[in-house]
Parts: structure tokens; C-alpha cells; sequence
């Protein structure tokens, strides 16, 4: 198993360590809800070094990207950042990314833990166009201040103005003294903040200046289930729950981020289900009696047929009620529906709603 730089950190501030994607990593400090509410209500540091960034330079950078991917890198300026997907030759998803324009010939993507190796291999085999591509997967750290008060704590460490940097934006600058940190207003639990990268070496440093800076806005260390259940009260996708490699983007709701105006992999697929519709989706639900829905939980309808499958679940912090995301067959996926969640063998009734959920 492999550990981020801040493994001894975590340690040592009695983290609950599990191992995920291939690392050692803290799932929880003080406690899932503690965690959840300090986000929502004041900000939380979360360690995230165990995803994967790429760099991918040179004259023919762009085009390698605009071709494995989905969205359009063309429309990326420098200093942007675009939510994006790889898609395979099959119609599914190899991973769901970020990319980053630093400037015209360099581009900075940031991939899932779980599928460095996999996408690494898979941009490769499609680069004909002569880039120059780096992995720096292992030699950097990422740590995601979220939470209103993020803001105002990070502010305190750096000169650069966090206000001038606008969602899906970033900048380099220096944080708590360290030079070249990339700078981002990007995030996976819809409470806002920024995720900073830098080399591996300042990891102990900025995570001390980070907690020291928002002690007064009651800044704590978060972990995995905690970013988990976040985001799922957002919607956003989980790769390997709610996306893989059997799902399109246009069946999981990612057709915002699927443009045909470009060349891609799979283009003509997605293209072909734009046109026709498809014949199951990715929808948001809440169960209307109590009970909690879990991963691979069956959907059935009002007869008991199996309809569909929850891909991820919990019982919300913020709502106190059961949710989650579901692949659920046509006709029953759409908004209102009434749905019957598999739990414990017991049939709970639940409505298709729209997301986010909070």
C-alpha cells in the first residue's frame, strides 16, 4: 500500500486509516457528522495526495486532449479548468478528470487514484500527436480546503487575492511561504474552497499552517467518508460507484460535459443515444420511509420487478433522511417517480427528485 507525505500526520492526530485506491488513507478523524457539518458550516482540510496528476506539454498537447476527452479543451483559456471525462472505444468511461490550461502548449490533469495506471496507458495509446506527457503522480501533494470559511483562511497565507479567482479557475503563487503551489477554486463537496497542489516535501508544513490559520473559524481535519457524503448531497459522481466502464456519460447525466462540436473517442455512440434517448439513467432519489440505501441495493417497481441498481447511498447529514444515486430503466426515471429501494429484503418507497439534493 502506498501512503501520502501527511501518512504520519494522520497517524498521529488519531485517524481512522483504511486502505483506498492503493493507499493508506484517514477515513475519518472525529467523526463522520462532526466533519460533514464543519464543511457545510465553517471549512474542513481534507489530504487527497493519492490522485494522480499529468502533465501533457507540447505543440501537440491540445489535440491529444481534445480527442480523449469529452468536453472541448478548445474553449480552455489559461488559468481555467474543465470538469471532463475519458471515454472508451465501448461507450463507457475510462475515468472522470480535470484538466487544467497553464498555457498554450501545457496542460495540467488531474485523474482518480484508483486509475493513475489505466489512464496513463489509455492517453499514451492515443498520443500520435507527439506530446510530451509526465506523471507526477508520486512527487506531489493535494490538499482540499473546503467550506465558506475557506476562503478566509487560506487568504491569510497568501499574497495572492483568492477573490479574483473565479470557480474552475486557478493561479500559481506562494502559500504559508511555499513557491509554485497551483492555486485552485475547484472542489468535491459543493460547499466551496480551493485544492492546492505542491511538491510532496512542503506537505507537513502547509497542513500545519492551514490548520493553524483557520483555528479561529473552527477549520478540522476531515477524511474520506466524510468527502463522501458531501458530495453525494451534491450528486457529484464517484468514479467506480456512479460512473465506470460499462456507463456513458450521456446516461449519467454528464451530457453538459459531451460536446460533438470536436473529434473524439466514442463520438458517434454518445451521438447515436443523444438522438434515440437511452434506456436507463443515473437519477437522484430519497426514500420516502426510513432506511438507509447502500451500494449494488436492488430498485424495483411497485410489482417487485428489478429496475435498476443504487450505485451510491447514504443517510444525509443535512436532511436526516435516506438518499442517493441509482441507474433506474426508462420509463421510471423521471423526476417524481415513485421507486422501491431493496433494503434488507425489505421494499422502501422512494421519489425520483432532482439533484443537488442539499
Amino acid at each position: 500500500m502506498k501512503k501520502t507525505a501527511l501518512y504520519d500526520k494522520h497517524v498521529s492526530l488519531g485517524a481512522k486509516i483504511v486502505p483506498f485506491a492503493g493507499f493508506e488513507m484517514p477515513v475519518q478523524y472525529s467523526g463522520v457528522t462532526e466533519e460533514h457539518f464543519a464543511v457545510r458550516e465553517k471549512a474542513g482540510l481534507f489530504d487527497v495526495s493519492h490522485m494522480g496528476q499529468f502533465f501533457i506539454e507540447g505543440t501537440g498537447a491540445k489535440d491529444l486532449l481534445q480527442f480523449v476527452t469529452t468536453n472541448n479543451v478548445d474553449v480552455l483559456e489559461n488559468g481555467k479548468a474543465q470538469y471532463s471525462c475519458l471515454p472508451n472505444e465501448n461507450g463507457g468511461i475510462v475515468d472522470d478528470l480535470i484538466v487544467y490550461k497553464m498555457d498554450d502548449e501545457k496542460y495540467f490533469v488531474v485523474v482518480n487514484a484508483s486509475n493513475i495506471d489505466k489512464d496513463w496507458d489509455h492517453i499514451s495509446k492515443y498520443n500520435t500527436f507527439g506530446a510530451k506527457m509526465t506523471n507526477a503522480s508520486d512527487d506531489m501533494s493535494l490538499l482540499a480546503v473546503q467550506g465558506p470559511k475557506a476562503t478566509e483562511i487560506l487568504q491569510k497565507l497568501t499574497e495572492t487575492n483568492l477573490s479574483e479567482i473565479p470557480y474552475y479557475n486557478f493561479t500559481i503563487g506562494s502559500v504559508a511561504g511555499v513557491n509554485d503551489v497551483i492555486i485552485s477554486n475547484t472542489g468535491y463537496t459543493g460547499s466551496g474552497g480551493f485544492e492546492i497542489y505542491f511538491k510532496n516535501d512542503a506537505a507537513e508544513k502547509l497542513w500545519d499552517a492551514i490548520i493553524e490559520a483557520g483555528a479561529e473559524e473552527g477549520i478540522i481535519p476531515c477524511g474520506l467518508a466524510a468527502r463522501d457524503t458531501l458530495r453525494l448531497e451534491k450528486g457529484f459522481c464517484l468514479y467506480g460507484n456512479d460512473i465506470d466502464d460499462t456507463t456513458s456519460p450521456i446516461e449519467a447525466g454528464l451530457g453538459w460535459i459531451t460536446k460533438f462540436d470536436k473529434d473524439f473517442v466514442s463520438k458517434e455512440t454518445f451521438a447515436k443515444q443523444k438522438e434515440e434517448g437511452i434506456t436507463r439513467k443515473l437519477v437522484g432519489f430519497e426514500l420516502t420511509d426510513k432506511g438507509v440505501p447502500r451500494h449494488d441495493y436492488p430498485v424495483v417497481d411497485a410489482e417487485g420487478n428489478v429496475i435498476g441498481k443504487v450505485t451510491s447511498g447514504t443517510q444525509s447529514p443535512m436532511k436526516k433522511v435516506g438518499l442517493g444515486l441509482a441507474y433506474v430503466d426508462k420509463p421510471h426515471f423521471k423526476i417524481g417517480s415513485e421507486i422501491f429501494i431493496q433494503v434488507r429484503n425489505k421494499n422502501i418507497p422512494a421519489k425520483v427528485v432532482k439533484m443537488p439534493f442539499v
